[in-house]
């Protein structure tokens, strides 16, 4: 069997060094390539390596006032200047931190960059902004998993890497069926709290999103392909059809965090902080789940069908746990 390349991991434990170094290099101008080497335990060389990825990093148009700046000079002594977009104070919409909330959340749980105190810094200052309920959920969701990575992400990082096409055994959420599929994967990336594949259904002939935990089986074919330019993050999740259902509840002040997470063709604000949404479904049994997990902060107004499936869900849910082998008395 061929040694599985190493890369996906030694990116990782790059980046969770650079996390940790670069802070601390902006705070001490002058320390020098030893003394830095000796603080985070990486050789020289290795330090130097990083550092040189920071002259390719900032923002468009990538001019020399948008790029940071690393100057090493010959008494080794390191000083790194941010570019002026990182120098002023950083304005965000409530959107927008919920959305580096969440990036960094399934940042810190990512293998390699556990140790990155300045991204955990950042992180408490916006669960300070936006509140602990939003933040809250949001970190429920990222953590869904244990904060460990799924059990084939490396596969499909590397079939992706390499362009080469996967069998998979891959299991429905929607219908609960395990099936076999050959898939061309482009695009892996990470959303609230699960990882995703973006790729091509080769037997359906047509694109498909792929959530890696639910990848039961992951096997590399001879074959290779041609990427087609499939989206990956900033994509949306959720693909309107004309099949889907509109579902309408009212929220609560502390459940108005499905706004922020779920795809809404409606939200009108009522008094006290409560809001309407109206959601697209495919099907009710999802939406059954929501509201479950909602309880008392959210009220079914439409469709009538949707109270009798939450009961339906609800009594299947307690069946399993009072006939469960470890029912107690």
């Amino acid at each position: 069997m061929p040694e599985r390349s190493a890369r996906p991991t030694r990116a990782a434990e790059r980046l969770g060094r650079m996390l940790t170094i670069v802070p601390y290099l902006v705070q001490h101008p002058g320390t020098s390539v030893q003394e830095a080497s000796r603080l985070f335990d990486v050789a020289p060389a290795e330090l130097r390596r990083d550092l040189e990825l920071l002259f390719l990093s900032g923002l468009p148009p990538y001019g020399p006032g948008d790029l940071i700046d690393v100057e090493i000079d010959e008494e080794d002594r390191i000083t790194i200047r941010m570019a002026d977009q990182f120098a002023r104070p950083l304005r965000l919409t409530r959107q927008e931190g919920l959305a580096v909330a969440l990036r960094a959340i399934e940042l810190l749980a990512t293998p390699g960059v556990e140790e990155a105190p300045a991204l955990a810094s950042a992180l408490e200052k916006l669960r300070a902004a936006l509140g602990p309920e939003v933040v809250g959920e949001a970190e429920r969701i990222a953590v869904a998993g244990g904060g460990r990575a799924p059990t084939h992400l490396a596969d499909v990082r590397e079939a992706a890497r390499d362009r080469r096409r996967l069998r998979i055994d891959y299991l429905a959420a929607s219908t609960g069926e395990l099936t076999s599929r050959r898939i061309d994967p482009e695009e892996v990336f990470a959303w609230l709290g699960h990882w995703y594949v973006a790729a091509w259904d080769v037997d359906a002939d047509q694109e498909r999103l792929f959530r890696i935990d639910r990848i039961r089986s992951a096997e590399p074919t001879a074959e290779t392909f041609t990427p087609r330019g499939l989206r990956g993050l900033g994509r949306e999740l959720y693909t309107a059809t004309s099949q889907d259902l509109p579902v309408r509840l009212r929220l609560g002040p502390s459940a108005r965090w499905v706004t922020e997470y779920y795809a809404t063709t409606q939200i009108r604000e009522l008094a006290g902080g409560s809001v309407e949404v109206t959601l697209p479904v495919r099907r009710l049994e999802r939406a059954a789940r929501l509201v479950l997990r909602l309880g008392a902060d959210a009220e079914v107004l439409d469709p009538p069908e949707l109270v009798e499936r939450v009961r339906e869900v609800a009594r299947a849910t307690l069946a399993r746990y009072c006939d469960g082998p470890a029912r107690s008395r």
